[in-house]
């Protein structure tokens, strides 16, 4: 994918960006150290799924983009269609329940492949060939996401216990990119007894966001963003209208999940963003909305 060095024009008066690459390693470590101990307002928690991506997507250049002005993105992904093709590889039917994808023992370990081996080692190698600097990890690496499997319905699904964001933030200093693949590690695991679990992509980003208390949290999807009852996209949700619009089952399926993320995410988080990933730079639309400026790209909640 084509990187793109124009300057973003974005504002980021508190922030230091290293231009220079022959300051050498000591510059370099100062600005990522003044990067990570300023305030949150850089921080930004990206989720994005396979279904965006085709020949004319953005989303890698845009967030290498972010990362060389200084902005500190952290990807959560998905690539549940990646894991439906290899399931039926295997004669195994996907099975949905309410937007969340039915796990028992055989789909476990094709979605912890899948996940954590080729579509999070693809998209880190997409961001390093456009010039950015990626480290891809997991939910279980540095015991990030710990979660429970509180559904029979579901099988091996986590409902996140507790996010530990050490990991995280020790990439974010590092000066690099954290790629994080969604699956986590049992709360009940003990040395004699390991059970992974499948976690909800756009779940985890929002609980990332929330322990990260990021500035923004954007879901990119394949839709234009939250629909009415006409079929409309709604520009702006408050808190109560999101609840509203999941308790009237007027949104349902894979949206469900990405408002209910939003919305734990709004505790923490400045901003909540559910927009089309298809639509070239897209991402970079979410940085540019202001008072004079109002985002009708996508959905923005709260």
């Amino acid at each position: 994918m084509q990187h793109q060095s124009d300057s973003l024009n974005l504002p980021l008066s508190n922030y230091d960006v290293d231009n220079d690459m022959d300051d050498g390693k000591e510059q370099s470590k100062s600005n990522n150290q003044k990067r990570i101990n300023k305030s949150d307002d850089s921080l930004v928690v990206v989720k994005i799924g396979g279904s965006t991506f085709g020949s004319d997507d953005t989303t890698v250049s845009d967030l290498v983009k972010l990362q060389k002005e200084g902005f500190q993105p952290v990807v959560v992904h998905g690539g549940g269609k990646v894991v439906s093709d290899w399931l039926k590889r295997q004669g195994i039917r996907p099975k949905f329940i309410r937007g969340l994808r039915v796990t028992d023992e055989n789909t476990l370990d094709v979605v912890v492949g899948v996940l954590t081996g080729i579509v999070n080692k693809k998209l880190v190698a997409e961001i390093v060939l456009a010039g950015g600097r990626a480290v891809g990890i997991s939910g279980v690496d540095g015991g990030i996401l710990q979660a429970k499997a509180e559904n029979p319905e579901l099988g091996f699904v986590g409902t996140i216990k507790n996010v530990d964001a050490t990991a995280v933030k020790d990439i974010l200093a590092g000066g690099s990119m954290p790629i994080l693949a969604p699956v986590a590690m049992s709360l009940e695991d003990s040395v004699s007894s390991i059970q992974l679990l499948n976690i909800n992509a756009d779940t985890a980003a929002g609980e990332i966001a929330a322990a990260l208390k990021a500035d923004k949290l954007i879901m990119l999807t394949d839709v234009p963003g939250v629909l009415d009852s006409s079929r409309r996209v709604i520009s702006r949700l408050t808190e109560k209208q999101a609840k509203g619009l999941v308790e009237a089952n007027i949104v349902a399926g894979g949206m469900v999940p990405k408002l209910e993320s939003c919305l734990k995410a709004l505790a923490t988080v400045n901003e909540t963003f559910i927009v089309d990933g298809r639509q070239p730079h897209i991402l970079l639309e979410c940085f540019k909305q202001n008072t004079e400026n109002p985002f009708t790209n996508g959905t923005r909640v709260g």
